[in-house]
């Protein structure tokens, strides 16, 4: 755990093993193939000519020679015939055996590119689901950081139709913030006038007859506010870490289940448990409020726990507003529409 997508040369990943969208012969080719094989150096090729080629939908591991990574898992990838060829078997075939020999090698890491959606044909939304669907089940039960790797804008699509809702949601619910830059412009004019009162300590007629009680009201409450700060300081609510473990043990969930789903490392869900005072950051807390399926309103109080909250001038904000109000708590297809929207993605 867990599942990033990044924008990067997949040559250039540090990670314990990178795939190569290779062809059967596994001889080189173009595309990433090629590059892979030109960043490794010719001893690649030479090991490459010792396996005798790959089957359609399995895999093969080398060394990675030259590469950051200590080694290449090589799959081949099917050509997009039109959907009705076994294709999306044959792909999900490739996640697997490369996550499969990634396992068997110990490798903490893994990095992959998208699967056949280049010279091969298949559609890149297809493709894209795919590969978190796969990737995203197997993490549920292995520990493994794996990224799908995305070298530029053109390789990336998420559906027509969830890209056209979202934006339509944004467009929707977005607030300029312009819009609430100076508040202080279009509070009553009795609030004005309390702030200048208090630089003169003199109330006017004007203050005195409709608006006097309004103002007194007020200055009494931030009165009697700052004077009990010292009782509220010694109630304080439940911290962010404390809600987290109550609304664990009240879904019933284990906590490698709820921080797997959130798409969270063990280690900081480790730091996270060990202390009731944790602050994290806003995707981590929106990762676990997902992971727990929690209604906008809770979600809204637990991040408000860890000192954030949901805003309407922001498309991050915005776009994770969508997914709960309709329900959708895939962490995994939260994060596509993220990337597509260039956000940060949920988890850590």
């Amino acid at each position: 755990m867990p599942l990033y997508i990044v924008r990067n040369d997949i040559t250039k990943m540090e990670a314990d093993a990178i795939v190569n969208a290779a062809n059967e012969t596994l001889l080189g080719g173009g595309g990433v193939d090629g590059s892979i094989h030109r960043a490794a150096g010719p001893e690649l090729l030479v090991e490459c000519r010792t396996l005798g080629g790959c089957e359609t939908g399995s895999a093969e591991i080398t060394k990675g020679y030259k590469l950051p990574a200590k080694y290449v898992i090589h799959t081949v990838g099917p050509r997009w015939r039109g959907g009705s060829c076994g294709e999306r078997e044959l792909l999900i075939s490739c996640y697997k055996s490369s996550l499969g020999l990634a396992k068997e090698y110990e490798c903490e890491s893994v990095a992959f590119p998208l699967i056949s959606s280049g010279i091969f044909g298949y559609p890149k939304d297809q493709a894209l689901r795919i590969a978190i669907d796969t990737i995203s089940e197997f993490l549920l039960m292995n520990d493994m950081t794996v990224y799908i790797v995305i070298f530029d804008r053109k390789s990336y699509q998420i559906s027509e139709k969830l890209f056209s809702d979202i934006s339509g949601y944004i467009d929707n619910n977005y607030v300029d913030e312009q819009t609430d830059r100076f508040p202080e412009r279009r509070r009553p004019s009795v609030f004005r006038k309390i702030r200048s009162s208090r630089k003169s300590a003199v109330f006017d007629e004007a203050d005195k007859s409709a608006e006097a009680p309004e103002m007194l009201s007020y200055l009494s409450h931030t009165e009697k506010s700052a004077m009990s700060l010292g009782d509220a300081l010694s109630q304080i609510d439940e911290s962010f870490s404390q809600m987290l473990l109550r609304k664990i043990d009240e879904s019933g969930m284990t906590d490698a289940e709820c921080y797997k789903k959130a798409n969270i490392d063990r280690k900081l869900f480790s730091k996270i448990r060990s202390d009731k005072l944790y602050k994290p950051g806003k995707p981590t807390a929106i990762a676990f409020a997902v992971a727990l399926e929690l209604s906008l309103d809770e979600t809204e109080e637990m991040l408000m726990k860890a000192g954030f909250a949901l805003s309407r001038s922001n498309k991050f904000d915005i776009i994770i507003r969508y997914f709960i109000e309709n329900k959708n708590y895939n962490i995994f297809e939260i994060n596509e529409a993220l990337f597509a929207f260039d956000q940060s993605l949920l988890g850590a």
